[in-house]
């Protein structure tokens, strides 16, 4: 295998030289910086990265803490962060984290040199306080001045119009726990209702509970009618779903249940309409707000029908 002391005899130049160009240095003559390219080329050498870091102060890694509890999120949001990533010649370093604390703890490790950038994913309790430096990509509640969201407001209108324009309008909604998007969710629902001239019943609406089971379960036993139900995500209206199925409620002919935030097709599950994100267009968000060219606006989802 080559070595920087191969190309350096082959493009005749320094060891160096050889260094500052393939770190991309300025102050590389052109005639010299033709010729390590070539030699590189023609020995087919790798630049050790570990060897470039220690040169150029740079880890070469973006420190990931994915804080979603959901499998089919995680490795969503992973595989668009880690192949925009790719592209700019970045790693991925990854952490788990299902709490505050050990979130917090993550953010300390990789904070201590192991990364140049940090980005926390996913996140649905409350963040515990961060260095402005991390950035929370859909987290319920950033804490720092670096956070890349999805527009809850227009996703819960968008719902509700598609609803009443099918002719659903006893609209439950079971939302987010707290946080900023729970109040952005519950804005654009009570927005779009005023719109179509239905009534807010306040006993349609669930909050502050973490578990979609048991937020249904309450509303079914309240005995308060409802012909369609707003979820926050997939899971919780997979959840939904089996709930509806005990008590005998068919879906979506009694009930129709919206996700805000993307559904997949369940083999032998009925078919739910949702708020869909692309999660390449939220790490391209991601790496542009890494590089300073980010304006920090809210991501919107399209509508699925299915």
């Amino acid at each position: 295998m080559a070595n920087i002391n191969d190309v350096s005899r082959l493009a005749q130049v320094s060891k160096a030289t050889v260094s500052r160009v393939l770190s991309g240095s300025r102050g590389v003559k052109e005639e010299s910086r033709l010729a390590v390219l070539r030699a590189a080329e023609t020995l087919n050498y790798r630049p050790n990265a570990v060897a470039q870091s220690l040169t150029s102060q740079s880890t070469g890694c973006i420190g990931v803490v994915c804080a979603t509890e959901h499998i089919q999120q995680s490795t969503g949001y992973l595989q668009a962060l880690e192949k925009q990533l790719s592209q700019q010649r970045k790693h991925l370093l990854l952490r788990f984290a299902n709490d505050a604390p050990t979130l917090a703890a993550a953010v300390a490790e990789l904070s201590n040199g192991w990364c140049d950038a940090l980005i926390v994913v996913g996140a649905r309790f409350s963040l515990p306080p961060l260095p402005d430096s991390v950035m929370c990509l859909d987290c319920l509640s950033a804490t720092t001045g670096k956070s890349i969201g999805f527009d809850h407001q227009f996703a819960a209108e968008t719902a509700v119009h598609y609803l009443a324009n099918q002719q659903r309008r006893q609209i439950a909604l079971v939302n987010f726990a707290g946080g900023d998007a729970a109040q952005q969710v519950l804005q654009g629902y009570c927005s779009a209702l005023e719109t179509h001239l239905i009534p807010y019943n306040r006993q349609l609406v669930v909050e502050g509970e973490p578990s979609a089971r048991i937020a249904l379960q309450s509303l079914l036993n309240g005995n308060m009618p409802f012909n369609a139900l707003l979820v926050t995500d997939d899971c919780q209206a997979q959840e939904a779903l089996s709930v509806l199925h005990q008590y005998q409620r068919q879906v979506p002919g009694q009930v129709t249940v919206f996700s805000l935030d993307g559904s997949l097709q369940w083999p032998g599950a009925p078919a739910v309409p949702s708020i869909e994100y692309s999660l390449e267009a939220l790490a391209q968000r991601a790496l542009a707000l890494l590089t300073g060219d980010e304006d920090h606006s809210l991501l919107r989802g399209s509508l699925t029908a299915r």
